[in-house]
């Protein structure tokens, strides 16, 4: 994309706006950190751009209207669901309402251009709880692309290992770790979470998932949740947005040109 173009798109678009979504201990700010390259906690505005000095996460003093921004990369907007998975009706409502709201904006940067749907698998029999029912069946997103994001994968391993633990006796390299790996996606089948999740009579559905592990570890990033939302984005506007707003994904912003 020419520069001139580029220089355009950002006096246009200026932020890039995401809805972090998940309960309680998915990994959301860990993600979000990784996403704009700091260890920091986010600082915190009201709707109309006061700083709220303690961002407290407990329920009833929540507002998913408060942007959460990073000094790393300001260009990145988050918005944090945080009350509904564990709140009443009317947390809910209030939920359903902001989407809609955004979801249907007149104005391109008012809008929440992808929604991160966080599923932590550490307890992979209870992946696809009442909240996320609650969400999928009965909130309309619009045209707002929903990547739902498997965190915390790597627990899927140990307790893959300790099925076939007998059976590995002997077995080693490569052999070894192909069969922990294949009973992992075993695993993983079993707890039917995409089928709940892409059930034709829900009303949001995921545009495409990832899946991340070890996000605590230093090495790690989340350049495929970037990629994946960035082919998710039917609005070419908004990819070359997104392609422009990272900073660490130079291997996107390559595909990106290409396509």
């Amino acid at each position: 994309m020419a520069t001139t173009e580029a220089q355009k798109l950002r006096r246009m678009m200026k932020r890039f706006r995401v809805l972090i979504m998940g309960r309680a201990n998915a990994g959301k700010t860990t993600i979000l950190q990784k996403v704009c390259n700091t260890t920091d906690q986010p600082e915190i505005y009201d709707t109309k751009g006061n700083k709220v000095r303690v961002m407290i996460y407990a329920r009833g003093n929540h507002d998913i209207t408060n942007e959460m921004v990073f000094k790393s990369n300001p260009d990145f907007v988050f918005h944090d669901s945080c009350g509904f998975e564990a709140g009443s009706e009317e947390e809910f409502e209030s939920m359903k309402k902001f989407i809609s709201e955004c979801a249907h904006a007149t104005k391109l940067e008012e809008r929440i251009h992808a929604i991160w749907y966080c599923i932590p698998m550490d307890d992979h029999w209870q992946t696809f709880q009442r909240s996320e029912e609650k969400f999928f069946q009965e909130c309309d997103t619009g045209h707002v692309p929903v990547v739902a994001v498997f965190t915390k994968f790597e627990a899927l391993r140990p307790v893959a290992y300790g099925e076939i633990k007998k059976q590995l006796q002997g077995v080693l390299g490569e052999e070894r770790s192909k069969r922990i790996a294949e009973r992992v996606e075993e695993l993983f089948i079993k707890t039917r979470v995409l089928d709940r999740l892409y059930n034709p009579e829900n009303r949001a559905r995921p545009k495409s998932y990832v899946r991340l592990q070890n996000m605590n570890k230093q090495n790690t990033n989340c350049d495929t949740l970037l990629e994946s939302t960035t082919l998710a984005l039917d609005n070419e506007e908004l990819r070359l947005c997104l392609v422009l707003t990272q900073k660490s994904n130079m291997e996107l912003c390559i595909k990106c040109a290409i396509a």
